[in-house]
């Protein structure tokens, strides 16, 4: 009897994914109004959204991540604000300040553009440490400090950052704890010769304004819900371990050539993060229940910036991303 109610349980879950994951298409066809050949980027900025998780998008200037968070944000009837990360920005430009009033001799706080839905953090890696700091506390606690008083962030909160690659110059590298905090790290790259023609050929007619609003907050609130109850069979869940722990300890899974190349693995919040981008990525794709390819089709995404490579790597011209390819290869699938 209590086998029929787990199988039903799932049934449940797979018949209430199929019912609310509709939207997923329509908010898909809207970004591809002005988003050329990027199916996978549009997928995985969904994927932090409705897995309640933050993104960070990497790739030179002109490849269209500003205008992908942009038109994201139009597609959902939520409050949004871009911020221009530059070297001389201020933690309080972006959290807010105290401010006198002469009249009542009093100070009050001025809220800053963080108290928004969706953040758009523009060339994240252009700020200093401070600023750095102050954006950490919000994308962690999901409330800020200002003066003495704390107040919390409105739901959803979803930070959308944009980096260029660091050899550019003018950049400052992220610190370690806020490169974790970030559910998948996105490299944008060129698109195609077919794409880039079709981008050129598209240019005057398409706008921001040309998006419908599909979705409202309570909608992503009431799905990150759901999300979070699609099923995961622990044959999933042991995959997922098993991979993460291949990042620590290389030679337990089969690949002791990776123990010297590896100089700290994923945390525990890698596999918090991968279970529950999985999970978003289920729902983006009408399951109510993950699959290993779930995790393959995610798992770049989420592990390649938490593994930190030693010196040989790097004399060897290896990359996280290499490595995390590997261990791919290497750990067995259920």
């Amino acid at each position: 009897m209590a086998q029929e109610e787990y199988v039903q349980d799932i049934r449940a879950v797979n018949e209430r994914v199929t019912k609310e994951s509709l939207f997923v298409d329509e908010v898909l066809a809207e970004m591809g109004k002005t988003l050329v050949g990027q199916r996978a980027l549009a997928e995985r900025l969904l994927v932090g959204l409705l897995g309640d998780g933050h993104l960070l998008l990497e790739g030179v200037p002109g490849l269209a991540k500003t205008l992908s968070v942009k038109t994201l944000a139009n597609a959902i009837d939520a409050k949004f604000q871009r911020i221009q990360f530059t070297p001389d920005l201020l933690p309080s430009d972006l959290i807010g300040t105290m401010i006198f009033n002469p009249k009542s001799a009093e100070f009050s706080a001025k809220k800053g553009p963080i108290f928004t839905n969706i953040l758009l953090a523009d060339e994240i890696n252009r700020a200093p440490s401070k600023v750095q700091s102050a954006l950490l506390e919000a994308m962690q606690e999901r409330q800020v400090t200002i003066g003495e008083k704390t107040y919390p962030l409105e739901q959803p909160f979803l930070v959308l950052a944009t980096q260029n690659p660091i050899e550019q110059e003018g950049t400052y590298p992220l610190p370690e704890a806020q490169i974790d905090r970030f559910m998948l790290k996105i490299k944008v790259t060129y698109p195609t010769r077919e794409e880039e023609k079709e981008i050129l050929e598209r240019m005057p007619e398409t706008s921001l304004s040309d998006v419908r609003r599909i979705v409202k907050p309570e909608d992503i609130q009431r799905v990150r819900t759901l999300v979070r109850d699609i099923y995961m069979d622990e044959k999933i869940k042991n995959y997922i371990l098993n991979l993460v722990g291949a990042t620590r300890r290389p030679a337990d899974f089969k690949a002791p050539e990776l123990t010297p190349l590896i100089a700290y693995g994923a945390s525990p919040r890698a596999t918090l993060s991968l279970a529950q981008a999985a999970k978003a990525y289920a729902f983006i794709k009408r399951r109510g229940y993950v699959t290993p390819e779930d995790i393959k089709a995610i798992g770049l995404d989420v592990l390649r910036h938490r593994i930190l490579l030693t010196y040989e790597a790097e004399a060897e011209g290896k990359t996280s991303e290499d490595i995390v390819k590997q261990i791919f290869d290497t750990v067995e699938v259920p």
